[in-house]
């Protein structure tokens, strides 16, 4: 390929490229694709110590689960049913518009029973039968805070660590940082499911696992729940393997004389993406294609697993997935906002996730798996201990709450067995041990090697991290 002049060439190179290509190079790892090597490899010098974990299975439940519906029990607050949430509690925090204009906010305690489960006592609902037998598998942190109140900027918070979109999410990171360990899967995977506690919940968007201004080869690739998993992946009718081969080959010998041209890292990973999706076209169906799959294993996640689109079918992939060493592998489940009619709708999103949760735990430490797979449970923030909207003695809503939240580790490096801070009497203000969005995006990437103030990426003459210019590794989540 020949540029027609000077112009066309000055007008091809533009300030972001010319700087990706003065700082980085040729950038072998790409193109290395092409030679048959890795999708793309570690930066220099990542890790940065020995990981306990190789991957990360991050169950993300959309929407905010309610934690003391959930994890966090407050059985005084069944004396205090209808009364007013004490402005000593509340102290002039910042609530949504769809609780402000309230002229009473009352006290709704839970109507679920909560009991201690294995040897570390860890508190759980009877609304989690399923996870409350694997207890001593988690760490759970009831103390997490973050700084949005409404739902998009909070879930962007948590895959980002910015509340404003654009920048990377975690697993573009990782997959940047550390690279892949699979030559024909992405090292980002995206699975989504709809809860049925409330199936009209709010949209996912792509740009949540994008790769903001890294190099696209770094962005998350979404499974789709209907239809062919990945767009496009199968060749047109009347082209054969060995057509679209002849054809990729031409187009990466153009795009590469293009590149050392211009320089563009995009180039890269047009070449790194076809490639990518040749070998798709192999390892995609074969992934997917679970009816081999032991009656045992199936029966462990329950009679959902064999509908697809559904959670518990995305868990068994993300099983399927952890053991092609996919680095980084995202479960969105939709449903959880919950601002009325909560009882019914949060025992349908547990029935959606409990069995499948413990399921997932269960079938990795059978497979030696767990103890390099580092499991994230939780949604982006937590709810009120007051009702929005009318309350009755069974059936309350409640509205979002950034103040304290539950999540749950299990897996490679963490403490299980192990509960860790402490929420007040209304489950509104932490006590003991506050554990932030950036602190816990730190001690992931701790646990999979990763010093987070090192992870970086200048862009627009900044350097960049997930954690920004905070974030403390929480010691008490290590083994």
């Amino acid at each position: 390929m020949t540029l027609p002049n000077a112009f066309s060439l000055q007008d091809a190179i533009n300030r972001r490229a010319f700087i990706q290509r003065a700082s980085t190079g040729v950038g072998a790892a790409a193109l290395g694709t092409l030679l048959g090597q890795a999708a793309h490899a570690a930066l220099p010098g990542f890790p940065n110590f020995a990981p306990k974990a190789k991957r990360i299975i991050y169950l993300f439940q959309s929407g905010a689960p309610s934690q003391m519906d959930l994890f966090d029990p407050k059985p005084d607050m069944k004396a205090r049913h209808g009364e007013d949430l004490p402005e000593s509690i509340r102290k002039g925090q910042r609530l949504t518009t769809m609780t402000s204009g309230q002229s009473k906010f009352p006290v709704a305690p839970s109507i679920f029973k909560f009991a201690q489960h294995g040897q570390g006592g860890m508190w759980m609902s009877e609304l989690l039968p399923h996870m409350s037998e694997i207890a001593d598998d988690f760490c759970m942190i009831r103390t997490m805070n973050t700084e949005a109140i409404n739902h998009d900027p909070a879930i962007t918070f948590c895959q980002t660590g910015h509340q404003l979109a654009g920048r990377p999410s975690i697993g573009s990171w990782l997959s940047y940082g550390l690279g892949s360990e699979n030559q024909d899967l992405p090292a980002y995977v995206v699975l989504t499911s709809f809860g049925s506690g409330r199936p009209d919940d709010q949209p996912l968007y792509d740009r949540l696992w994008g790769s903001g201004f890294l190099p696209s080869v770094h962005q998350g690739v979404k499974f789709r729940n209907k239809g062919d998993a990945v767009l496009y992946l199968s060749n047109p009718p009347g082209v054969d393997p060995a057509t679209r081969r002849g054809t990729l080959d031409r187009l990466a010998a153009l795009n590469k004389q293009h590149f050392e041209q211009v320089g563009d890292p995009e180039i890269q990973t047009r070449i790194a993406q076809y490639e990518m999706a040749f070998r798709m076209q192999t390892s995609v169906p074969e992934l997917l294609e679970t009816s081999k799959e032991p009656q045992h294993v199936l029966d462990q996640y329950g009679p959902d697993v064999k509908r697809p689109g559904s959670y518990a079918a995305n868990c068994l992939l993300a099983r399927r997935l952890a053991e092609r060493d996919v680095r980084f592998i995202q479960l969105f489940h939709m449903g959880w906002d919950h601002h009325g009619g909560l009882p019914a709708a949060i025992r349908g999103q547990c029935k959606d996730t409990d069995q499948a949760t413990a399921a997932l735990i269960k079938d990795l430490k059978q497979r030696d798996l767990l103890k390099d797979t580092l499991i994230v449970w939780g949604g982006e923030f937590g709810r009120t201990i007051y009702s929005q909207g009318g309350l009755t003695a069974t059936d309350y809503g409640r509205d979002h709450h950034p103040r304290c939240f539950t999540i749950l580790l299990a897996g490679a490096g963490v403490k299980t067995g192990t509960t860790i801070g402490e929420t007040d009497d209304y489950c509104y203000n932490i006590v003991r041990d506050p554990v932030h969005v950036h602190d816990l995006n730190a001690t992931i990437l701790h646990l999979l090697g990763i010093d987070h103030t090192r992870l970086t990426h200048r862009f627009q003459g900044r350097d960049f991290r997930l954690t920004d210019i905070h974030g403390d590794v929480v010691k008490s989540v290590l083994a």
